[in-house]
């Protein structure tokens, strides 16, 4: 009975916090670090995608690097957050201390499953597609573009949408060293032991990955069923099995 008004009581506080307007107004309110928590996981997933992406792309069209992706895949899943924004704190301009390290260490903790998965998606492009598009004359650019990175679209979007919710969920760390979003709250809550403050900003941060693993599911769902509906179209129509993967993409012979 007590166990069960206790977390009544919990509960209470923390819809009563949640649902104060006084809580997501002002400097450091729930609003400005909901933004920052945004913009922070929004920002390194950038960076990690604009490095990783390239990068799993060439290794996985040249077939070589493979090595490289595991190696980065279990060391970025080894090395802890903290160590590595403390780490970089400790370097010169422009890291140190600032919001600068925080993205950078976060971007860094998202490499793994953006390399990862691009190289795998990359190599897991049917052979014979990628025969038949160097028999229609594809250059190597078009062979990419035309071809593989459209076949690998489904795990390149697992990989993004695993980076962004480990993003999401560890951005929280940069609180606990003065850094922005919504663990700045949680930090703050424990050190003013306020429940309601740090269940309340941990409650949003859990929405929040929710919310982004939801939209980015939806995305990688429907870019999938428009690539099947391709393929099938064309095989209804009677393509030869070699050429449906080039075919469905729209390319034809020179």
């Amino acid at each position: 009975m007590r166990a069960a008004a206790a977390q009544q009581g919990w509960v209470q506080l923390v819809a009563d916090y949640l649902s104060d307007p006084a809580s997501w107004q002002g400097e450091g309110g729930l609003w400005q670090r909901l933004v920052e928590h945004v913009v922070l996981s929004g920002v390194a997933v950038a960076v990690a995608v604009v490095v990783a992406v390239p990068l799993g792309v060439l290794l996985g069209h040249t077939g070589r690097g493979g090595g490289l992706a595991v190696a980065v895949g279990n060391v970025g899943r080894a090395v802890p957050i903290l160590a590595l924004i403390a780490l970089l704190f400790m370097l010169p301009a422009p890291f140190g201390p600032g919001d600068v390290s925080v993205v950078v260490a976060l971007a860094l903790f998202a490499l793994p499953p953006l390399l990862t998965n691009t190289h795998t998606g990359m190599r897991e492009v049917d052979r014979a597609t990628v025969e038949a598009a160097r028999g229609m004359g594809m250059s190597a650019r078009q062979l990419v573009l035309r071809v593989e990175l459209p076949l690998a679209v489904p795990l390149l979007l697992t990989g993004v949408r695993l980076a962004a919710l480990q993003t999401v969920a560890t951005a929280s760390v940069a609180g606990l060293v003065a850094g922005p979003g919504l663990g700045r709250i949680v930090s703050e809550g424990f050190v003013t032991y306020t429940p309601s403050r740090y269940l309340g900003a941990a409650l949003l941060i859990a929405v929040l990955a929710l919310a982004v693993e939801g939209v980015l599911v939806l995305l990688q769902r429907s870019l999938d069923r428009v690539g099947r509906a391709r393929r099938g179209s064309r095989r209804r129509a009677g393509a030869p099995p070699a050429e449906d993967g080039v075919a469905a993409l729209g390319f034809t012979a020179p």
